[in-house]
């Protein structure tokens, strides 16, 4: 399973890299403006500052709702760089450019997916990723796994080789339950991957050992 970090905060994206895990990036408008990042030739600037620090994978939101305005502004951000993964909403339009980006090579993820109908359409529209958001159908009391769980099934079903990339993480059990299940990558905060790393059981057999190892060397 591949590991997104979902921010646009250049010393997060910096740890997690340093990790070793890091398999990508996503970001969204929300993320840049959290950042204090505003201005179209900033949010470009930041995306190549992204490029330069990850691999691979970087996801740039478009922000027009049109095909045309879509295409356009799709066409200019894949242009920035190779690592860069055109980010589409899950719209009429969307899905057509999707279908355009597809067709042209460039790679997609369309976002805000919360029903498997919407992945299937997406699929077949050609993107790279499709991203069903956990935790916001979590906090509407619907199950965002079972979606993740349909959409894993519907794929192996018809061989598509979209990838499921399920994002709005919101702690470390999601991440474990999503690899469970299939989901190709997830996108999280850096609290959630670090999350990973933590169990008590760990840091009082750690302490133990360090006594012990301090006891036989008489200090």
């Amino acid at each position: 399973m591949k590991f997104f970090i979902d921010t646009a905060n250049l010393d997060q994206i910096r740890e997690a890299q340093d990790l070793g895990i890091l398999d990508g990036v996503t970001t969204n408008p929300s993320l840049m403006a959290k950042e204090g990042i505003t201005g179209e030739q900033n949010v470009i600037n930041h995306y190549k500052a992204i490029c330069d620090i990850v691999d691979n994978n970087v996801s740039a939101e478009v922000i027009a709702t049109t095909f045309d305005e879509i295409v356009k502004e799709g066409e200019a951000l894949a242009a920035l760089n190779p690592k860069i993964v055109v980010k589409v909403p899950m719209i009429k339009d969307g899905v057509k450019a999707i279908k355009y980006f597809s067709s042209k090579g460039i790679k997609t993820n369309c976002t805000l997916i919360f029903s498997a109908g919407q992945a299937l359409l997406a699929a077949k529209a050609g993107a790279t990723y499709v991203s069903p958001f956990l935790g916001r159908l979590d906090d509407i009391s619907s199950d965002g796994l079972v979606l993740i769980e349909d959409i894993r099934t519907i794929f192996d079903n018809y061989g598509y080789e979209t990838q499921i990339l399920a994002a709005s993480i919101r702690g470390p059990l999601h991440i474990v339950n999503c690899a469970k299940l299939g989901a190709d990558v997830i996108t999280a905060p850096l609290a959630a991957i670090v999350g990973l790393l933590k169990h008590p059981l760990t840091d009082s057999g750690l302490a133990t050992f360090l006594a012990d190892h301090a006891k036989a060397a008489g200090k």
